[in-house]
């Protein structure tokens, strides 16, 4: 598998990450087996965040990881401030509040470091100076590598890019998803990556959406209008290609995109995702012809 640099950092990631919200205490022994099977294929960069089952995916990542931790790249996110039932949380971007969650997560985690810790949110109403500061300070006391957001709101990228040492922006990016990409061209001048997530929609670019609900929506497109549209994909792309692997050759056809966090809640869904990157990428005309099938929209709020 083919790594890619997140930002001007020191950290290659693979084209394939783990998106580690699909694992879930449901799952039981299968999340051990999905991990090490991420593991024995290449897969490098591993996301969780602390607001995940309340910590408890932390917990799971750092178990399956403590024995590799100095061969990937671990990433994690803060800045939801649980309450003390921990069924509800509250946004905190303080400074105090993100060093002290970012502790924490070292705990769960059980390493001294965090590779990219990423604030898992933000408008740009908050203290984002604040938020920044204690992010370098973190970085000076070697707590973590280097740092990013998790966001899809222009006017706060724009903030945290132009004020800020960030490497990464986590965007939910899909065919079905393609408002992020008018961000490109200035991240790419900026020299950020883009870290994708949700890069099959849900599932909704995959055979699951077959067996959808006609009237379920996904952004402005309902169920029977994405399947219509996935049948047109089939025809323009090879046969024996699955519908998700073309959904993450999409994503990493743009060079800004470091890698696709991409979740699997099961080694038949993860190794499919893997066997991707055993063929050729897409062509220029099949992009086009993807990216007429999905026109691009715009992300209409926050904006300054």
């Amino acid at each position: 598998m083919n790594k890619r640099r997140i930002g001007t950092s020191e950290l290659y990631a693979g084209e394939l990450g783990l998106g580690c919200m699909s694992l879930s205490p449901d799952l039981g022994k299968e999340n051990e087996s999905i991990v090490k099977t991420a593991l024995d294929h290449g897969i490098n960069y591993f996301d969780t965040a602390d607001l995940y089952n309340f910590g408890w995916n932390e917990e799971l990542i750092g178990k399956l990881l403590k024995d590799v931790r100095h061969d990937i790249i671990l990433a994690t996110k803060g800045g939801n401030d649980w309450n003390e039932a921990k069924d509800s949380w509250n946004w905190n971007p303080s400074k105090k509040y993100i060093k002290s969650a970012l502790k924490e997560s070292l705990r769960r985690l059980q390493t001294d470091y965090i590779d990219l810790y990423q604030l898992h949110g933000g408008t740009i109403e908050d203290p984002m100076d604040e938020t920044i500061e204690a992010f370098e300070e973190l970085v000076s006391e070697g707590l973590i590598r280097y740092y990013g957001i998790s966001s899809i709101r222009p006017n706060t990228i724009q903030y945290y890019a132009e004020h800020s040492n960030i490497q990464s922006v986590m965007m939910q990016y899909s065919l079905l998803d393609r408002r992020p990409e008018e961000l490109f061209p200035y991240l790419k001048s900026k020299e950020i990556s883009v870290v994708a997530r949700g890069p099959v929609a849900k599932g909704w670019l995959s055979e699951k959406a077959f067996v959808k609900n006609h009237d379920e929506m996904f952004l402005s497109f309902n169920g029977k209008d994405i399947q219509q549209k996935l049948e047109k994909v089939k025809t323009i792309i090879p046969q024996d290609e699955k519908l998700t692997q073309t959904a993450l050759k999409f994503i990493l056809s743009h060079s800004v995109v470091a890698t696709a966090a991409a979740g699997a809640s099961s080694i038949e869904q993860l190794l499919e995702n893997i066997n991707t990157f055993k063929s050729p990428g897409l062509t220029e005309s099949e992009r086009k012809e993807l990216e007429a099938l999905f026109p691009a929209e715009t992300y209409e709020a926050h904006r300054k």
